[in-house]
């Protein structure tokens, strides 16, 4: 029993200092971020203290990405996620990708990494690392499987997957960073079931009804 009690405050200490670096990461940047700032954020005295649950601030960042972004822990379940139909998988990956307007957190993240990595390269790449670099070959990996199944008309995977995240990155945008009154009205449910309807009418080989599961 004590083991597991000490496994359960290790990881409430971590989820600590992610909560603290979310604030500080989002205020200041990865680069001006200091590991005082940080453990101040998270009320746990020594910035020492930040090395004994991650390996530098990197790790932490990345944490703080994968940790406070939904979309991201779509990778954990990606075998499950490349057996369903087209329109329930791509209901997962839309929910996900607008469900940072419901998360203060999230939005924090989302911001963070749209600053860091217009204005810092190596940021960028890290960013890039952790979320984008994996989630995009995922959808492209299913949509592959899903034109060798003759489900989706043979096509260019990697535009596929622009034209079906686009039109998503591009509400969330206009809801949060750049608002538009309009936006503002269109709940995050009709839009995503309008990019999956709109993006399966011009991809499936043979389409079904909108309310089946393909």
């Amino acid at each position: 029993m004590p083991p597991q009690r000490d496994d359960q405050e290790f990881e409430s200490k971590r989820q600590q200092i992610i909560d603290g670096a979310l604030d500080v990461f989002a205020t200041k940047g990865f680069e001006n971020a200091t590991n005082k700032d940080i453990a101040r954020a998270s009320k746990i005295g020594s910035p020492a203290l930040i090395y004994h649950y991650f390996q530098d601030k990197a790790d932490l960042f990345r944490e703080v990405i994968e940790q406070r972004t939904q979309l991201f822990q779509l990778l954990t379940h990606s075998d499950a996620i490349m057996e369903m139909p087209p329109r329930e998988a791509l209901a997962q990956f839309g929910e996900a990708f607008v469900g940072v307007l419901n998360n203060r957190a999230a939005v924090s993240v989302f911001r963070l990494m749209l600053g860091e990595a217009t204005r810092r390269p190596t940021v960028a790449e890290m960013i890039n690392r952790v979320g984008p670099g994996r989630l995009f070959p995922l959808l492209r990996r299913y949509f592959e499987r899903q034109m060798d199944a003759g489900v989706m008309r043979r096509m260019d995977s990697g535009a596929a997957v622009r034209c079906f995240l686009g039109p998503l990155l591009g509400y969330v945008l206009m809801r949060d960073v750049f608002p538009q009154p309009d936006a503002k009205t269109l709940s995050p449910r009709t839009m995503v079931d309008t990019a999956i309807d709109v993006f399966l009418q011009g991809t499936l080989v043979q389409l079904t009804d909108p309310g089946s599961t393909a």
